[in-house]
């Protein structure tokens, strides 16, 4: 593995400011691996204070899609090369139960090198007539599991493109961010909190949000995957007619998603906000990587790619 200059994030030193976003690696031997890969920000996949199934098959496809905003087709015939694949996700933020999970991310922080971090993504799961202190409280108790288990840092997902319910898109109201932002704050006694968002439609929008996270949270993690439809060639939609609209992961989102970083960093640097940027989306190449670096992220966190790609960090390494 190529040699890198350690480099400062969220308050830790590590080896590099690249890493594996939330979804690929479910539990400690999935970090373990990829660790030994070469990748240095580990994020183990979002966990809930309850069991949660996964959606049923098919809830992972490859797709033909261009760089709008239109449907997506779900195809079998996928590109010579893997850095242009293009998938669509439709799992609904599945867990195991915290018994498990919390006894896993210990051995997952056991499995990791010297300059490595985990990242714990947490999300909340909303029953039928909770306030927003119970929201807020669900987020809050499973972060502070995940801290107590060995996590570096908490992610608290606040953007899931295939869910239904309403820990999906809290991102887009800016006073309940904050309310649940705040809260899971105090449970962390002062460990890093990043908060996962997709992209807002609105500049003004944007700028609420940045202000209103601003010193509970440590950084933001954008962009979640890009909602648009999803169909088969026929017009079937791919997931149902419940989930018309998924996730789409891969090459088709890179240059949107560097856009967003870019958006984002220009009003936390005009506003002076105290927050870190972790990119994700579309990076299959170290040219991927300086893309968003030079958007103004801080750390480049891959999610799909590292599947087809094993010797994608070294790649990257080698450009560092």
């Amino acid at each position: 593995m190529p040699n890198t200059s350690p480099v400062k994030f969220l308050g830790y030193t590590v080896n590099s400011p690249l890493g594996i976003a939330a979804g690929l690696l479910p539990n400690a031997k999935w970090i373990s691996a990829y660790a030994e890969r070469g990748w240095d920000l580990l994020t183990y996949k979002t966990v809930r204070s309850v069991a949660r199934e996964c959606y049923p098959i098919p809830n992972w496809v490859f797709v033909q899609a261009d760089a709008g905003d239109g449907p997506v087709y779900a195809t079998d015939v996928l590109p010579d090369d893997p850095a242009e694949i293009s998938s669509a996700v439709c799992f609904g933020m599945p867990s195991l139960e915290p018994d498990f999970w919390r006894e896993d991310i210990a051995r997952a922080k056991a499995a990791l090198g010297a300059g490595q971090m985990l990242i714990v993504s947490v999300v909340a799961t909303p029953q039928p007539g909770w306030s927003v202190a119970q929201l807020a409280d669900d987020y809050a108790q499973c972060a502070a599991w995940a801290a107590a288990a060995g996590a570096d840092v908490v992610e608290a997902n606040y953007s899931c493109p295939n869910v239904c319910s309403a820990e999906g898109q809290i991102y887009m109201d800016v006073p309940l961010s904050e309310t649940v932002t705040q809260t899971v704050a105090s449970a962390l006694g002062g460990l890093p909190l990043l908060l996962k968002v997709g992209v807002l439609p609105e500049t003004d929008r944007q700028r609420d949000f940045l202000r209103a996270v601003a010193g509970l949270a440590a950084g933001i993690t954008l962009v979640n995957g890009i909602a648009r439809e999803v169909r088969h060639a026929d017009g079937r939609p791919v997931f149902g007619e419940q989930y018309l609209k998924a996730g789409v992961l891969g090459r088709v989102i890179h240059e949107p998603c560097v856009a967003a970083v870019r958006e984002a960093r220009a009003v936390i640097d005009a506003e002076q906000l105290p927050l870190a940027l972790a990119a994700v989306g579309g990076v299959s190449s170290a040219q991927d990587y300086q893309g968003f670096i030079n958007a103004g992220a801080d750390a480049v966190l891959c999610g799909s790619s590292p599947m087809y790609l094993p010797d994608l960090a070294s790649e990257i390494k080698q450009s560092l």
